[in-house]
């Protein structure tokens, strides 16, 4: 099979990411369920998340349901609450493209970084969620991530010219892909 994009790496790596994109996403889920708690459906892509990683679930039944969590996010009023609900959504694309993979750590920061509110503690809460996520990533992971283009260089993908490349989770992709190596 041909790989259409250089942000869609691997089966392999894929599945190697997906676990530590899963990891981001559930640190920041309880925002989510804080507002939401009757909607699982952020804490389900997370499980398929990691049942993808473990080889239980294929990429072609997760590109149908990719979508699934992030609705959840209008379900959500505040902006910390729906950044944890699109990190859960961005963790189960991880199936489809691993470029979801720092999508989802983006969002998580993000999440992380609202629920510190405005002010002086924003930039310490987000600093503080990758060192967090950086804490969780092995080897394997950086070394799978590495191979992802720097975000806003390649169009054909989640890390193009849109949102995760722009503003605050432009500058946290930015941040990850630094410490890569």
């Amino acid at each position: 099979m041909t790989k259409l994009s250089a942000q869609t790496l691997s089966e392999p790596d894929r599945r190697r990411v997906a676990a530590w994109a899963a990891d981001c996403a559930e640190h920041v889920l309880p925002l989510f369920a804080a507002e939401v708690p009757d909607d699982d459906r952020p804490r389900d892509a997370i499980a398929r998340a990691r049942a993808f990683s473990r080889g239980e679930l294929t990429a072609a039944e997760e590109i149908r349901r990719r979508f699934v969590a992030g609705r959840a996010a209008h379900a959500a009023s505040g902006a910390a609450a729906v950044s944890a609900a699109r990190a859960a959504a961005q963790a189960a694309g991880v199936a489809h493209m691993g470029a979801h993979a720092l999508g989802a750590a983006a969002y998580a920061a993000r999440a992380a970084g609202e629920a510190a509110g405005a002010g002086a503690d924003r930039p310490s809460a987000v600093a503080a969620e990758l060192a967090w996520q950086r804490g969780r990533m092995t080897a394997e992971v950086a070394a799978a991530l590495s191979l992802l283009p720097p975000v806003g260089t390649d169009p054909s993908g989640p890390l193009g010219s849109g949102l995760l490349a722009s503003g605050a989770l432009g500058a946290i992709i930015r941040d990850i892909q630094a410490t890569l190596g």
